[in-house]
């Protein structure tokens, strides 16, 4: 039997479930007794679902909801892994897009091949190492990295339930002895807003290095880190399709503060325009990888023609865009579409504008991502109000409640502005980059399509 595990983000709203576990026809899910009333709402639009799997009862709770302890007492204490060819699909992620529903990214059992050496040359992990990794598993860091890659190596790790916390953090650096940490850099930037005086308090000198990955590095954060800490941190490039890390600093390549670093062993990545031609060193363009690298995902899930329009010519387009200098680095500069970047996830503007919409008192919606200090981009939704309503503190409260149960907590707009027209093109599409230029106070460019 062929089994794909996919990971889920415990702050899922049901909308944001149902169109992951419905695109993937899931036969079961693994989850805790909190959750089944979220599932439960959700359940008759799953035709597929056969089976759920509790983790925190001891006893079944019905005919198709099972105990994992009293299944587990009544199995066998033999098991035999079967042989799993390489190109056999393993685990399943869901991305954000711009303009439609997240898409499933399929990955084979041949990505530990990517992986397992990228642990070694890029976390510098070895195995009498302490290793912790803060990415939930629900995203592809808390998977490649966070379970697949490390324990490949048989290092020990460190797996912590709990929120943001300085002190228990730096605790726990200190009394589980972790030599090298893999973080965000919105966590980075909290730990840098705490007093200095916290982190003297604590002894890191098992603590080699610290890595980070999920939205760019701002240079403070590393001198921050180096003249508090003591230590180096090493920024980390790679996506969800991608598997595995693409480019990065590492110990032994000399840090360029802000920069993604190099690419790593077996990476070719190039800075192509969109005609497919290389730019010159200095200058911006598409940051694109030579197909075929072992953790390269082989479908989006129920979506060949999206698949398909990500290579061109044996390149994969990441979507980002960057440039590379002349010794070699790459440098981030943006994406190339209207994905959002908040706190290293990733958030279709399309999921929350028709979250909206469902709200009985928003007639039109648009949703940007702008710059922020902490969080790399923070969420801001323009909502345009049917005309008997008029927005209110209480209607600023419901709508933040409805996206993040719908949704997901992390797709909360931090900004709600009302506006009184939402601008689109002549086909309708909502103009983004308008409502962006209105917001940051630049130019926005030729509006000339704009509908009158």
């Amino acid at each position: 039997m062929q089994l794909i595990t996919g990971t889920l983000f415990a702050n899922f709203g049901e909308e944001a479930l149902l169109d992951r576990l419905g695109d993937a026809r899931a036969k079961g899910i693994i989850t805790k007794k909190s959750f089944l009333k979220k599932i439960d709402r959700i359940r008759g639009q799953l035709p597929d679902l056969r089976w759920i799997i509790v983790v925190d009862s001891d006893e079944d709770i019905s005919e198709n909801i099972r105990s994992y302890s009293r299944l587990m007492s009544q199995c066998s204490s033999e098991f035999t892994a079967p042989l799993t060819g390489p190109d056999v699909p393993s685990v399943l992620h869901y991305t954000s897009g711009s303009t439609g529903k997240p898409k499933g990214v399929l990955h084979r059992h041949n990505s530990i091949l990517h992986q397992h050496p990228t642990t070694r040359e890029v976390l510098g992990l070895y195995s009498d190492d302490m290793f912790w990794c803060t990415a939930d598993q629900g995203w592809v860091t808390g998977t490649s990295y966070g379970i697949i890659g490390p324990w490949s190596h048989g290092i020990s790790q460190l797996h912590y339930g709990g929120g943001y916390d300085a002190e228990t953090w730096f605790r726990m650096l200190q009394d589980e002895k972790i030599s090298v940490w893999y973080t965000a850099p919105t966590a980075l930037r909290m730990l840098l807003r705490e007093d200095p005086s916290l982190f003297s308090r604590f002894k890191l000198t098992s603590l080699r290095h610290i890595c980070s990955v999920g939205e760019p590095l701002n240079p403070e954060v590393i001198h921050w880190a180096r003249n508090v800490l003591g230590k180096d941190i090493y920024d980390t490039w790679f996506q969800t399709e991608t598997g595995g890390i693409m480019i990065a600093n590492r110990p032994g390549i000399e840090i360029r503060p802000g920069s993604m670093g190099k690419p790593v062993t077996g990476i070719a990545p190039a800075i192509l325009a969109d005609d497919g031609k290389p730019v010159n060193d200095g200058n911006q363009g598409n940051l694109c990888v030579k197909a075929g690298w072992p953790s390269m995902f082989i479908s989006f899930l129920n979506n060949d023609t999206a698949y398909r329009s990500k290579f061109r010519d044996g390149w994969y387009y990441t979507g980002d865009t960057a440039y590379r200098d002349a010794d070699g680095y790459y440098w981030f500069m943006g994406r190339s579409d209207d994905v959002i970047n908040t706190a290293g996830h990733l958030v279709s503007p399309f999921e929350v504008e028709s979250a909206l919409l469902e709200i009985e008192e928003v007639a039109e919606s648009g949703v940007i991502g702008a710059p922020d200090d902490l969080l790399y981009e923070k969420i801001v939704a323009f909502v345009n109000l049917h005309k008997q309503y008029e927005y209110t503190k209480e209607l600023e409260l419901k709508i933040r409640l409805y996206v993040s149960n719908r949704v997901s907590s992390l797709a909360t707009p931090q900004e709600i502005i009302p506006v009184d027209t939402i601008p689109k093109n002549k086909s309708g599409k909502i103009m983004r980059r308008v409502l962006k230029a209105q917001y940051l106070g630049t130019d926005a460019g030729d509006t000339s399509t704009l509908e009158i």
